[in-house]
């Protein structure tokens, strides 16, 4: 059997179809890196789409948590790319940012500023390497 992402991969909902109209933050969703069948995962990529911006400005960013319910920020070298901070130039975009540090748990949040009508943007994060594949 060939060795192919789509067997060393999962994909799941990181933050769901936000409607980026109201100030304020959005958590996502909790992503556990042991997920069920599998020894944990050692790396996280979050895919954020996005549909039409209008205005607004959205950060994005990584958090941490050992236990899925006190979070925080990871260590910068935890983190790989630049988590994307989408304005109204960023309709139909993709962009990525990676997490690989120790904690079980990780998600991505959005808060949202200066926005009145804002826009759509959705993520995916995608589970990679089991550390039973070393």
């Amino acid at each position: 059997m060939r060795i192919s992402i789509y067997r060393k991969a999962k994909s799941v909902m990181a933050l769901s179809g936000t409607a980026a109209r109201v100030n304020g933050t959005a958590a996502g969703t909790t992503v556990d890196r042991y997920q069920a069948g599998a020894a944990e995962y050692r790396s996280v990529m979050f895919v954020v789409t996005t549909a039409t911006i209008t205005d607004g400005s959205h950060a994005v960013s990584v958090q941490d948590s050992d236990d899925g319910s006190t979070w925080g920020t990871p260590a910068a070298g935890e983190v790989q790319g630049t988590a994307p901070t989408i304005a109204a130039t960023d309709s139909n975009k993709v962009f990525d940012v990676g997490y690989s540090g120790a904690k079980r748990y990780c998600r991505i949040q959005a808060v949202t500023t200066g926005a009145t009508t804002g826009g759509i943007f959705t993520a995916a994060a995608v589970l990679y390497g089991t550390r039973r594949d070393r």
